[in-house]
């Protein structure tokens, strides 16, 4: 379903993406985003992700593996000008192909099973690594609170690598008030109070909180955390990246499980 070229920065289409691509405003009034190239755009359509447009390059177009993405896709594909597509990509080097897709509405807040909580992670890096090593360490639902990074701007997509596609996920999310409705424990890295990371129990329903970069977990999230963790790090080492310090213990729950990212 090819359709004619866009070359103009005053067609309707284009502006309307280029409001996506830089506009957190616009995502949230219209619940659509961009996921840009190849890998995101089989991600979502191996995911049964709805695409509602393709965007390609002239180069796009001869790409085999594009020709395959807009087979799959159904969708209409709009060819852009290269000029007009290096607007709507972070990427120094274009990937030659963009999806126009709907953001999902947010799932009702599970009280059970093992969900993670982001409080204030702004780094668009950083969540969205927590996103990926969250969905294989098979957490089963991530709240984010008002002061995270949108997790539906391009570049936590990209770091993603396609973990939204199959990650229930609460962006602006009430933290304490969700918290109130779960059955399980609240878990957090803290040093005041805290037990070893690997003497602690982290099977069952549970809450893992991780704060944000410098300021950690907020004031009234830690007075809530009936466990609290220390990572065993050597003298001199006052804290981790957040994503590393989330590897390590998202992983030591899946060590306790027997290997297994369920219970």
């Amino acid at each position: 379903m090819l359709q004619d070229a866009i070359q103009s920065a005053q067609n309707p289409l284009y502006k309307q993406l280029h409001k996506l691509a830089t506009q957190r405003r616009e995502r949230l009034k219209q619940s659509l985003t961009l996921l840009d190239g190849p890998h995101l755009i089989d991600a979502a359509l191996s995911a049964d992700w709805s695409l509602q447009r393709l965007i390609v390059t002239e180069a796009g177009l001869a790409r085999p593996e594009v020709k395959q993405l807009l087979a799959r896709a159904g969708v209409p594909v709009h060819p852009l000008a290269d000029m007009l597509f290096a607007t709507l990509t972070e990427l120094p080097s274009q990937t030659g192909v963009l999806a126009l897709s709907a953001i999902p509405d947010a799932p009702a807040a599970r009280n059970d099973g093992f969900v993670l909580l982001l409080d204030g992670v702004q780094d668009p890096g950083n969540v969205g690594t927590l996103l990926r090593t969250a969905a294989a360490a098979g957490v089963d639902q991530v709240w984010l609170s008002p002061g995270c990074a949108d997790i539906w701007s391009p570049r936590v997509l990209r770091a993603g690598m396609g973990a939204h596609f199959v990650l229930p996920l609460i962006e602006r999310a009430p933290l304490l008030e969700l918290l109130d409705a779960f059955r399980g424990p609240l878990a957090a890295t803290l040093l005041d109070g805290a037990v070893d990371l690997y003497q602690a129990d982290l099977t069952g329903d549970l809450a893992l909180v991780l704060g944000a970069e410098g300021q950690g977990v907020s004031a009234e999230i830690a007075a809530r955390a009936s466990r609290r963790l220390r990572i065993p790090m050597a003298p001199g080492i006052e804290s981790l990246n957040v994503g590393a310090a989330a590897a390590i213990c998202l992983y030591e729950r899946v060590r306790q499980l027997g290997g297994t990212a369920r219970v």
